[in-house]
């Protein structure tokens, strides 16, 4: 190939690419992404099947809707060490810093989001408590979730064992983020509230599976708008 054909080809593929990444940008500029996370420690139980639940229904509210769950069960993750930076340097690296992080920032920080605990001795878990304590990085240099549609689920071993309490829990602490708190849709005013009565089968609990989804379409329908 001589030096013309050469520049030609070289220009060529450096347009095309530049196009997809054009391309790429505006289709992620219409993105709306709404990331569900479940708080249990036990992986893929009855919260993270919940949260799910509330994912695939926020996702036919619009083809825009991308849903992403992060399940925090198995994972290592300690509360803050205090301090009122967003991050002390005293702060050990963990399982939110290697695999939450990475997912709630990429490829930026979710348009809505569905937090999801179960509820022991009628309160949030640790794991839960935990987590939000380490979202305290998104409040500093700015507030960065602020605005976000956010939404809260509860799973218990009753029909009335503490769920409402653990979805405000949830939204009270979010509220320092200056997040948009919603709840669903009738049946999920406050949120989603589902009772595991069936050995872990969640899906069992007819009445708490629509709260889950009417919570999803709710958030949905609210960072649609607000994106718009």
């Amino acid at each position: 190939m001589d030096r013309r054909k050469f520049l030609a080809t070289t220009l060529a593929a450096g347009a095309a690419a530049s196009v997809a990444s054009t391309a790429e940008a505006a289709q992620d500029d219409k993105t709306v992404r709404i990331v569900g996370v479940a708080c249990s420690p036990r992986k893929g139980k009855t919260t993270a099947t919940a949260i799910q639940v509330a994912l695939d229904a926020a996702k036919t509210v619009s083809p825009r809707i991308k849903a992403e769950l992060i399940d925090l069960g198995g994972l290592q993750i300690a509360g803050s060490l205090g301090g009122a930076t967003s991050h002390e340097a005293t702060q050990p690296e963990d399982d939110f810093d290697l695999e939450v992080l990475p997912v709630l920032k990429a490829p930026r920080v979710p348009d809505g989001m569905i937090i999801g605990s179960p509820s022991y001795f009628r309160s949030m878990s640790a794991l839960c408590k935990a987590f939000l304590e380490r979202l305290q990085i998104f409040r500093s240099p700015r507030l960065m979730l602020a605005d976000m549609p956010l939404g809260a689920l509860a799973t218990g071993a009753y029909r009335s064992g503490g769920q409402e309490l653990v979805i405000q829990e949830i939204q009270t602490a979010m509220l320092v983020h200056e997040v948009m708190v919603v709840g669903g849709k009738p049946r999920a005013h406050q949120g989603a509230t589902l009772w595991n009565n069936w050995n872990d089968d969640i899906m069992k609990d007819e009445f708490g599976i629509e709260t889950a989804k009417q919570l999803g379409i709710r958030v949905a329908e609210a960072a649609l708008r607000l994106r718009a």
